[in-house]
């Protein structure tokens, strides 16, 4: 067998993982029909040892391989001339390592991309390019976006990214203590879901067993950060359609979710919330009745914007028809989370990989919309109710738990030699974050992979054939993350 079989937040012995030829894998995964969510490198002496994690959606397993790289094997047959996914992986990994994936159709750089960037070219007598960025005009972070255009319509988009040069997994090797303040640094606008996976890593990693209700409490935060940025989202979006009406109620009733997570923790954006052991701030029982009734009063609201827009002609023509990416395109691609799933690609980290606190709740999953600004407009709005359920499901649950603590010391010591892959459903899609220790149970590597990391490219597909004045709508109904590609 050339690849160990474990789960999401399951350790294994590193030393157990395979070590096969790059053409075994490559066969492998052509067989295999499944999703690459890990493919980076470590640096073992004079070799590098490839790394290849593949997820199969329909039973929750994760399956794990490994190749060795010595100094004088500097390419290997590309992955992505068959499995289109591993384009952005493998770009990744020649970028890094300077391993050469032969035949890749568009191995340009990722993040080390300022000297003299190949930008993809058009010719002929009407084409024109529009460039925006990588400063902006707010408070966004860089990045540059070059259209390649016929009059207003967009012929191709070109992101390019990579303007932070953070190293932030360095970080955490770094560190000797559990680091949740970096992880919860990480991005910004996804505290809750980065912590988590961190958290959940260093307590698989360590043995650590915390209590049910501190489980509760970290996923009942994790769903009212999806509800408050996919209500910001909503606004966003009214707001790129003038829609101004709908841009000031969405930003007033985020901040009601935002502020109730201030009223649990102290910070609006849920950091220090989250530790590894548990959590730092409990959920009593006036707190829970005050966050049901600040969730009826939410609801009501978004109800009634949503339908009065959805109703409203100027918006539903913006909308319908606008930054179209198909199933096959998204699948092609490797698209994961609400971009996934708004293109009808049914994907979710919660529900796949047997997170028995989602999966017994018995809670309906959103509608497989069609892959337009209006799909991923409407997808929110369904996401938004269905957290509002699972989060009253939760609080009903933490009642059976109220005598629990909610934080337990964390082991000091990380297992020896092992390796541990946690996935977290973020509001944007699955975060990854990958450990691997040595010997003498430090970190040697700490691979990060951040949902935008599959789906910036989804937003280059989506513009193609729109007017350039689409952009911001088109951009605004993913809302990628910057800092979650330039690590």
């Amino acid at each position: 067998m050339n690849w160990i079989i474990t789960e999401n937040n399951k350790k294994i012995n590193a030393l157990d993982i395979p070590a096969v030829s790059i053409d075994e894998i490559r066969a492998d995964v052509e067989k295999m029909k499944m999703r690459v969510v890990g493919f980076f490198g470590k640096k073992e002496f004079d070799n590098v040892r490839l790394y290849v994690v593949m997820a199969d959606d329909k039973v929750g397993k994760l399956y794990i391989t490994s190749s060795i790289f010595t100094p004088d094997m500097k390419s290997y047959q590309s992955f992505t001339q068959t499995v289109p996914a591993f384009h952005i992986f493998e770009r990744e990994f020649y970028e890094e390592f300077g391993i050469e994936p032969l035949n890749h159709p568009w191995l340009k750089p990722v993040r080390q991309n300022q000297d003299k960037y190949p930008f993809f070219e058009m010719e002929g007598e009407d084409v024109h390019q529009v460039a925006v960025g990588p400063i902006h005009a707010g408070v966004i972070e860089p990045g540059h976006f070059r259209f390649m255009c016929q009059g207003e319509k967009v012929y191709d988009l070109e992101i390019m990214l990579g303007y932070q040069h953070r190293g932030v997994e360095d970080l955490f090797l770094k560190d000797k203590r559990y680091n949740n303040r970096l992880a919860e640094s990480v991005c910004g606008d996804t505290v809750i879901g980065y912590n988590m996976a961190y958290s959940q890593a260093m307590e698989e990693l360590s043995d650590t067993k915390i209590s049910s209700k501190a489980q509760i409490i970290r996923r009942i935060a994790l769903e009212m950060e999806r509800m408050a940025i996919h209500i910001g989202d909503m606004g966003a979006i009214a707001g790129d359609m003038a829609y101004l009406m709908g841009a000031s109620i969405f930003g007033i009733t985020r901040t009601l979710v935002i502020n109730t997570m201030l009223e649990i923790s102290g910070s609006r954006f849920g950091r220090g919330l989250i530790n590894v052991g548990g959590v730092n701030f409990d959920i009593d029982e006036e707190m829970s009745k005050k966050i049901v009734k600040m969730l009826d009063g939410v609801a009501k609201t978004v109800d009634r914007t949503t339908k009065v827009m959805l109703k409203t002609p100027s918006c539903i023509s913006r909308m319908e028809r606008t930054g179209v990416v198909s199933s096959e395109t998204a699948k092609s691609l490797g698209a994961v989370g609400m971009a996934a799933r708004s293109s009808g690609v049914d994907i979710d980290t919660r529900f796949d990989f047997n997170d028995n606190w989602y999966t017994s709740l018995d809670v309906v999953k959103p509608f497989k919309a069609t892959g337009d600004v209006h799909s991923r407009f409407t997808l929110r709005y369904k996401e938004i109710k269905q957290s509002m359920q699972i989060v009253k499901k939760l609080l009903a649950k933490l009642n059976e738990y109220k005598e629990e603590p909610i934080k337990v010391e964390p082991n000091k010591n990380l297992s020896p030699n092992s390796f541990v892959v946690s996935m977290t459903e973020g509001w944007r899609g699955e975060i990854v974050h990958i450990a691997i220790t040595g010997a003498n149970g430090e970190l040697i590597r700490y691979k990060i992979k951040d949902p935008s990391f599959n789906n910036w490219y989804m937003l280059a597909m989506a513009v193609r054939n729109n007017g350039v004045s689409d952009f911001p709508l088109c951009n605004k109904s993913f809302n990628l993350s910057y800092c979650g590609n330039d690590l």
